[in-house]
């Protein structure tokens, strides 16, 4: 299937200033404050019912925090992870099914977004090329989709066709090997995403250990095989997601298995790390369980976020701004269970977490000074959200 819109004036001039909006945001890529919105537009991913509305519209009011539901939609299977074309017209979602079409695979779903209501149009579907995908990423001029399969252990890259439609995989790797942690039998990539300079792929992989840096190239194929390894962290650690600093320089790595976050300073001509220190994700004192999950850096790059399962809060760490380590600034109740995914918006004013086991989204307000986060006393109620995606408010509505 393909999308050939026909683009009314009207149409026209809202995508233009979407564009103008979107060249606004690389501001996150250099540190530069982005202009406050009017709104924004959020896309929830959840593991709701196939049967059922599991893919959602919200309309986020950016001076209050307030959401209102706008659409739901049909996702498939568990559409639980997503992420955004660069130009805001395509949307991709995992299926983090454990079978597709008669294989161990799950898959991933394109989207057309309509330029005018911010509705989502299925255009087609893949095979991910390994069971339980959980994580996907665009290389940085969105010809490429990258994925991570938990379950089956593998990365794959996925072309992107002109009309935002899904090719089948050009380039699959198996990573194997295993860990002392229960949960690290074998391998599990739980995280893939290119570098700022778009140089390199680098896939986290949980059971390993480990996280491997890929050659990566505009044309086909987008995975240069085999990997080195970039990074390997502490035993049993469990490393899950990555984020980079604004700078390039630095990295910061959530461990799911130790609830630790490490600070990792970046090789860009080698698309390597090497640490420069590990901090806890919990507050002193706390004993209980816990699995750490999700890790953002603020588009000023003053401060690191972090979530915990168990404890159901967000960590908040100031940088330094010389040596990219890391102290702690607060815990913060997330309000719900099981924090799974948050985001922050572009302009680093406001921050919303999904309580995957709770059914809820909360949001705050950020200090963008301080790195303090307040609840702004709005939330919304979704089935299993663990997936948030935020874009500037194109509708005018």
């Amino acid at each position: 299937m393909s999308l050939s819109p026909t683009w009314s004036r009207r149409a026209f001039l809202q995508r233009t200033a979407l564009l103008t909006a979107g060249a606004l945001l690389t501001g996150c890529a250099t540190g530069r404050t982005v202009r406050p919105a009017v709104g924004w537009l959020l896309y929830v991913g959840t593991y709701g019912p196939a049967e059922q509305d599991n893919l959602f519209l919200y309309r986020l009011h950016a001076r209050t925090g307030e959401l209102s539901r706008v659409a739901g939609f049909r996702g498939g299977t568990r559409p639980g992870y997503l992420a955004l074309a660069p130009d805001h017209r395509h949307l991709y979602a995992v299926n983090a099914s454990q079978e597709f079409q008669g294989r161990s695979s799950g898959s991933v779903r394109a989207f057309a977004i309509d330029p005018r209501t911010g509705g989502l149009t299925l255009l087609n579907e893949q095979a991910s090329e390994g069971a339980g995908p959980c994580y996907l990423s665009l290389t940085p001029a969105g010809h490429g989709v990258l994925v991570a399969n938990y379950a089956g252990g593998t990365v794959s890259a996925l072309p992107v066709l002109p009309g935002g439609e899904l090719a089948a995989a050009t380039a699959i790797d198996q990573h194997t090997g295993s860990g002392p942690h229960k949960n690290q039998d074998r391998a599990h990539a739980h995280c893939i995403l290119p570098n700022p300079a778009g140089r390199y792929a680098l896939a986290v992989d949980l059971g390993t250990d480990q996280i491997l840096s890929y050659a990566l190239l505009p044309g086909s194929p987008l995975l240069q095989v085999p990997p080195k390894t970039a990074f390997t962290a502490q035993p049993g650690a469990g490393p899950r997601h990555l984020a980079f600093h604004p700078n390039g320089r630095w990295a910061y790595v959530i461990n799911e298995l130790n609830s630790t976050i490490s600070a990792l300073a970046y090789d860009a001509a080698a698309g390597t790390f090497t640490e420069l220190h590990t901090v806890s994700a919990l507050p002193t004192g706390f004993a209980g369980p816990n699995s750490s999950a999700d890790i953002h850096v603020s588009p000023n790059g003053r401060f690191v976020y972090g979530s915990n399962r168990g404890h159901d809060s967000l960590v908040v760490l100031a940088v330094d701004a010389r040596t990219g380590h890391l102290a702690v600034v607060q815990h913060v109740s997330t309000q719900g269970q099981t924090p799974r995914n948050f985001a922050l918006s572009p302009d680093g004013r406001l921050l919303l977490v999904a309580n995957q086991n709770s059914d809820s989204i909360f949001s705050y307000h950020v200090d963008v000074k301080t790195g303090r986060l307040t609840p702004t006393g709005f939330s919304a109620t979704v089935p299993a959200p663990v997936c948030l995606r935020l874009l500037p408010d194109f509708t005018g509505r």
